[in-house]
């Protein structure tokens, strides 16, 4: 049975064995200073760690000195694998479950482990920590007091465009990840579709060259077109106005994403239903602006 150790700055320390049951473990996002010492004791008592990608989670162990047995669990595997943690977890054992970074289950794998570990009966313990949605809403600059978590946008550019307008009347700064190598183009459409909202691009949250930048979306778009992004990025866009505050252009580039797949009618109700104005102004103003 591997040593149940720890080591923080040189000082090896002891760990219990950890409570049988399923450990969710949140992981530092960048930063290995971010790691909570509970964390270090569970990762170092648990009887199994399963981790997104064990090559990853084994840098981070040895960085703490940390003996553990490493399984896989991701989301090619997941099905095969979970039966058998679940069996492990029936017989009294303890496993933590890991993401290659923050808290494991926002937007990764995790989801269907949980689920049925409660289920069965099985003990479920949250060890929480760093989150990246959490960090980027706290330095961004934008409302906080209402927010909803996205995830990641769809891939292709009709998609994204159509959950876009799904959420453009949610009164609630909008948070997404996003792959470096699309977000000019997903910059590009949100701009298209929510007007000119205030939003961040927080990129390589508390590693060294960590940048959060916030402007107007169309500036943004503008900003990152054609250029080469690097790193983990989540982007965050503020609420929709209040209902009197929108201002022209604001209603003018929602209506031109809405007539962009609708025809003017649709399009007016639509817009209608985010901004609170009446359905028939916009109509009129839809009908102009195909004219």
């Amino acid at each position: 049975m591997a040593r149940r150790t720890f080591v923080v700055d040189g000082v090896s320390l002891n760990a219990d064995p950890a409570p049988p049951g399923l450990h969710i473990v949140a992981t530092p996002i960048g930063n290995l200073g971010d790691i909570t010492l509970r964390a270090l004791k569970t990762l170092a008592g648990a009887d199994m760690v399963a981790a997104e990608d064990t090559r990853h989670t084994g840098r981070l162990l040895q960085h703490f000195g940390i003996e553990a047995h490493l399984v896989r669990y991701d989301e090619h595997g997941a099905a095969a694998q979970r039966p058998r943690l679940l069996a492990d977890l029936a017989e009294g054992r303890s496993v933590a479950l890991v993401s290659d970074a923050g808290t494991p289950l926002i937007s990764d794998p995790g989801y269907r482990l949980v689920r049925e570990a409660r289920d069965a009966g099985i003990a479920v313990h949250a060890v929480p920590g760093p989150a990246a949605p959490m960090a980027a809403a706290s330095v961004a600059g934008l409302p906080t007091d209402s927010l909803l978590f996205v995830g990641f946008l769809p891939p292709r550019h009709a998609a994204r465009v159509e959950r876009i307008r799904e959420l453009m009347a949610v009164p609630a700064t909008l948070v997404f990840f996003e792959a470096p190598h699309r977000l000019a183009e997903t910059l590009a459409d949100l701009a298209g579709t929510l007007g000119p909202r205030e939003a961040a691009v927080a990129r390589e949250l508390t590693k060294r060259f960590e940048t959060v930048d916030r402007a107007p979306l169309g500036e943004l778009a503008e900003r990152y077109a054609g250029t080469e992004t690097k790193g983990e990025i989540v982007l965050l866009v503020g609420p929709p106005a209040e209902r009197g505050e929108i201002d022209e252009a604001e209603v003018d580039a929602l209506l031109a994403a809405a007539l962009d797949k609708l025809p003017a009618s649709a399009a007016a109700a639509d817009v209608a239903r985010a901004t609170g104005l009446k359905r028939r102004d916009l109509y009129k103003r839809a009908l102009a602006m195909k004219s």
